[in-house]
């Protein structure tokens, strides 16, 4: 019988076996893995049959990657609550989803004017409120996902495709949202939002640190990085990384203060090591001329994950300087990387 996805929630421990240095897999993990991503293969159709699925991988005890749950087609994002690992929230085509059985069921919950998610997110500081990026705008729900409201006062009527969102974890109420024309902050729970950085498209991803919650790193698609380090209220650009062409996620190390990596279809990959102010480019070892569509570091042993498009998931346990196809996620577009701390 296939493990429900109630089973991968609770407890695995990443067994060595990754051709990785002793020190990193020594202590058995406290955080779960899962994946938003799909197999692309050329005889197969988006959410149809014929082998691999849509949808969430759950990395094994092994190392390896699995499907779990239903085939969901375009899963974007996933979020678990953390009062009660067995309801989540999901982003996906159809629009926002929710289990409260930890995957044996869906129910979409949003209507259908409101599919295409980009993004989602809970509030930490009051869990029972989803917020949920659209292609069109921004709705909330205060109630677990039963009810929706638009709460679009101070975003423009043309520019308001919403890709990317991030609560505040120190302050609830706050959110700091990605559209095409530019940043936008609310402070009162999405009841109002004022514009804190201009764009002309779309910035496509916004990170807190988790080591200074004043610090702020957004990417875009022609506006290169951003950093903020006065709680997102003015904005500044990152010097080193390029802006020709799209950077589309920025993702912090949570156990190394000043670590941070920047994923890019046209440039591959970019770590730094020195807070934001100098980059190096991290494509040995990765397949010639990757197309980075998402990056990550893990909270446990601090590895670098790089998402090639199409190809595989490679990890590293030197911060990019050396890299290991993983297995399982061949021929994947993954879309993001969310790690759950385990049930005890």
């Amino acid at each position: 019988m296939t493990p429900s996805l109630s089973r991968f929630l609770l407890r695995f421990t990443l067994a060595a076996g990754l051709g990785f240095p002793l020190l990193l897999r020594a202590a058995a993990p406290v955080h779960d893995l899962y994946l938003c991503a799909s197999i692309n293969s050329t005889s197969r159709v988006m959410g149809g049959g014929g082998g691999a699925k849509d949808g969430i991988y759950q990395r094994t005890a092994d190392g390896a990657f699995v499907h779990r749950g239903l085939n969901m087609p375009l899963l974007i994002t996933l979020v678990v609550d953390p009062r009660a690992p067995e309801r989540i929230y999901a982003a996906g085509l159809s629009g926002a989803m929710r289990t409260t059985d930890a995957g044996q069921s869906w129910r979409i919950l949003t209507g259908w004017d409101e599919t295409e998610p980009k993004s989602l997110a809970l509030d930490p500081q009051a869990p029972d409120t989803v917020y949920v990026g659209l292609p069109d705008g921004f709705i909330v729900s205060r109630d677990q996902g039963q009810t929706w409201q638009r709460r679009e006062q101070g975003l423009p009527a043309r520019g308001k495709y919403t890709q990317c969102l991030q609560v505040d974890r120190t302050c609830g109420g706050r959110v700091f949202i990605g559209c095409e024309a530019g940043i936008f902050l609310t402070e009162d729970g999405a009841a109002s939002w004022r514009r804190v950085f201009p764009a002309t498209d779309t910035v496509n991803d916004i990170q807190q640190s988790p080591h200074d919650p004043a610090h702020w790193v957004a990417v875009s698609q022609s506006a290169g990085g951003l950093e903020s380090r006065d709680g997102g209220l003015t904005w500044t650009r990152l010097p080193g990384l390029p802006n020709e062409h799209a950077l589309y996620n920025v993702t912090f190390d949570p156990k190394r203060a000043g670590r941070l990596a920047v994923a890019s279809w046209t440039y591959g990959l970019f770590t730094s090591e020195d807070d934001g102010r100098t980059w190096t480019n991290r494509n040995a070892g990765l397949p010639e001329t990757p197309r980075v569509w998402r990056t990550a570091v893990d909270p446990d042993d601090g590895r670098l994950y790089a998402a090639v498009y199409e190809k595989s998931l490679y990890a590293s346990a030197d911060f990019g300087r050396t890299w290991r196809e993983l297995p399982g996620m061949e021929g994947s577009v993954i879309r993001s990387f969310t790690f759950v701390p385990q049930a005890r």
